[in-house]
């Protein structure tokens, strides 16, 4: 094990086994920030207390030998969203810790996002000490209090309590062996401070321990990997529709696209792993997506192959019929995703780029003459301004500024690294259906070569959370990027109801020194909830926020920030030197609040569409 030159332990006197922790130095603590170190973690992202103390105290001694450090956030929640976007966008497992009782609960949203979106986090939490439970001890948060370990039974893979010095290391490598191989999720300790401070005699791991957790299994039905061969050879119209979990088997999808001809769509949260300039791409389909991409759904296509999604409402545009059904080829390594997509024509299970790639390995380097005459019909590019609703404004000059308008200034002002990140939300809807960014092709190449493969492993653009959605992740998940990859400019676009709840963690950011731009929609409304109730019918309640200046908000936090009322303000602005700056800017845009978002497709799968 590669540890820290203080974590390194000395030989115990007469053991055969030459590295075994000293019990006099190394506690139980130290051990779990060793495993951290081990894998590559640089940020353990979390809120202080009494029960988690050694835990800091771990940190404090490890960040000394430039090993992993503690960044405290402003709430537990915030936390687990830093390390949800820590871990989106580096590859890596996220951790986050807190203390018992309150901290726990806090915490828990944060930990059911990662949940539902597949990101490997780990979640420690203390507990008050072995000998008080039952005593009505403070925060006390296990099975004899308020049993906040239970809570967390139902979002996570792997949830224990640790209740003996012994445990400590077979659960620890259980929880990161569940939270890093798929399917990925997160897991949870808790653990009391006694035994947090307790002297740790544990043997090292086996030295392959961190490989076996990073090693990526790529068993394939090859049977049906044949199948889908003979039918791609027999297909005229294929479309190809790239989700959100096909991660690093993009390039590998692309390939296919190229060899077979065919057209292709994302799924929202696909979006950012593709360039939406590609000549054969068609638009998002699902929530906040394209018409284009549902026409040629229900158009010519006799197959579709769907990579790395579960078809939830906002992947699937509510269930739609347009692709479940007898056309699907359904592609993916989890069964849980597979399992909802029962009348598909093909199920294939595996790694999805080792199926990729067993796939052009079968087929010829040039599309059949069948296919082309199909692509030469259909697949010449799309301006992507013209795939969207109400088009003409994404150029419109008026204020108060268009939200579209605004998408268009952020995709031309920033560099092809930006990693962009949406809230729940209007803010979401926008940048799924308006974003369409720089050519990105040069972005990698415009990367140091550590931010390449160990940062950045899924090259994702843009970053929104499906299906459980929370209000404020993305200003914790923005700021989980830059610590990951601080060379690359984060935009977080977020609603001015998101960031009254979770906005205080802008001064994470600036203590970091992180270059995050926090782009606040400001129309003083809960703006999904509004225009929800106007296309319903709906009696108009609840949806009204205060009027608020977000940017004397964070110049009160020593943070740079700027009102932006029209695109012409937006010209006024100086992106160059907001990139240049060390630390967050925040730009509060007064959105035109009478434009509804394309959310129709909410309101029908609520059924609650005016007619």
């Amino acid at each position: 094990m590669n540890l820290p030159n203080t974590l390194r332990a000395a030989p115990a006197q007469g053991s055969d086994e030459p590295h075994v922790f000293n019990q006099h130095q190394f506690e139980a603590a130290d051990l779990i920030v060793a495993y951290l170190h081990d894998l590559g973690v640089e940020y353990v992202f979390g809120v202080p207390g009494g029960a988690i103390e050694p835990l800091y105290n771990a940190l404090a001694r490890s960040a000394r030998q430039g090993g992993p450090q503690a960044v405290v956030a402003r709430h537990e929640s915030g936390a687990a969203f830093m390390a949800d976007g820590y871990a989106r966008e580096t590859g890596k497992l996220g951790v986050c810790i807190s203390t018992s009782g309150p901290g726990i609960t806090n915490m828990i949203t944060g930990v059911a996002c990662a949940y539902d979106n597949g990101v490997p986090l780990l979640a420690i939490t203390g507990q008050p000490p072995l000998h008080s439970f039952g005593k009505n001890a403070l925060q006390e948060s296990s099975c004899t209090g308020i049993n906040a370990v239970a809570m967390m039974r139902h979002c996570t893979r792997y949830n224990s309590l640790v209740s003996h010095p012994g445990q400590l290391p077979a659960k620890l490598g259980n929880a990161l062996m569940q939270a890093l191989q798929a399917p990925l999720g997160p897991s949870h300790l808790s653990i009391p401070v006694d035994l947090l401070r307790a002297p740790a005699v544990v043997r090292r791991p086996p030295a392959d321990f961190t490989a076996l957790l990073r090693l990526k299994p790529s068993l394939v039905d090859l049977n049906a990997v044949a199948q889908l061969k003979l039918m791609l050879d027999h297909a005229t119209r294929p479309v190809f529709l790239i989700g959100g979990g096909c991660g690093d088997a993009t390039d590998a999808i692309l390939r296919l696209v190229r060899i077979t001809g065919a057209q292709f769509l994302t799924t929202p949260d696909g979006k950012g792993l593709i360039n939406p300039r590609h000549h054969a791409y068609r638009g998002v389909f699902g929530f906040g997506g394209h018409e284009s991409a549902n026409a040629l759904l229900t158009s010519e296509p006799d197959l579709v192959l769907a990579f790395g999604t579960g078809f939830g409402e906002f992947n699937s545009a509510g269930w739609s019929g347009s692709v479940l059904n007898e056309r699907l080829v359904h592609i993916d390594h989890s069964d849980h995703n597979l399992m909802h997509s029962s009348m598909a024509r093909l199920h294939v299970r595996g790694r999805i780029q080792s199926v990729c790639e067993h796939l052009i390995a079968l087929m010829p380097a040039e599309a059949s003459s069948n296919v082309r005459s199909f692509v030469d019909r259909r697949a010449e590019p799309v301006e992507p301004a013209v795939i969207m609703s109400n088009p003409e404004k994404f150029h419109s000059d008026a204020s108060p500024i268009k939200p579209q308008r605004l998408m268009k200034a952020l995709s031309q002002n920033f560099p092809p690294s930006t990693r962009f990140v949406a809230d729940a939300g209007n803010s979401a809807v926008w940048a799924v259906h308006c974003l369409q960014p720089q050519d990105r092709r040069m972005a990698r190449a415009n990367h140091p070569p550590h931010t390449s493969d160990a940062r950045g492993v899924n090259h994702r653009w843009l970053g929104v959370t499906m299906d459980f959605a929370p209000m404020g992740w993305a200003i914790g998940a923005a700021i989980g990027m830059a610590s990951g990859n601080p060379v690359c400019p984060v935009v977080c676009i977020t609603g001015d109801g998101s960031y009254l709840m979770n906005g205080q963690e802008i001064t994470v950011a600036a203590a970091q020194g992180l270059t995050v731009i926090f782009v606040v929609l400001n129309d003083g409304a809960l703006g999904m909830v509004k225009h929800g109730q106007r296309l319903a019918g709906a009696e108009r309640i609840g949806f009204e926020l205060p009027r608020v200046d977000y940017r004397l908000m964070a110049q009160a936090m020593g943070i740079p920030g700027h009102v932006i009322e029209s695109p012409l303000d937006l010209e006024k602005i100086d992106f160059n030197e907001i990139i240049r700056r060390t630390g967050p800017t925040l730009l509060d845009v007064r959105i035109d609040g009478e434009e509804p978002a394309p959310m129709g497709l909410r309101m029908k799968t609520l059924g609650s569409a005016k007619h």
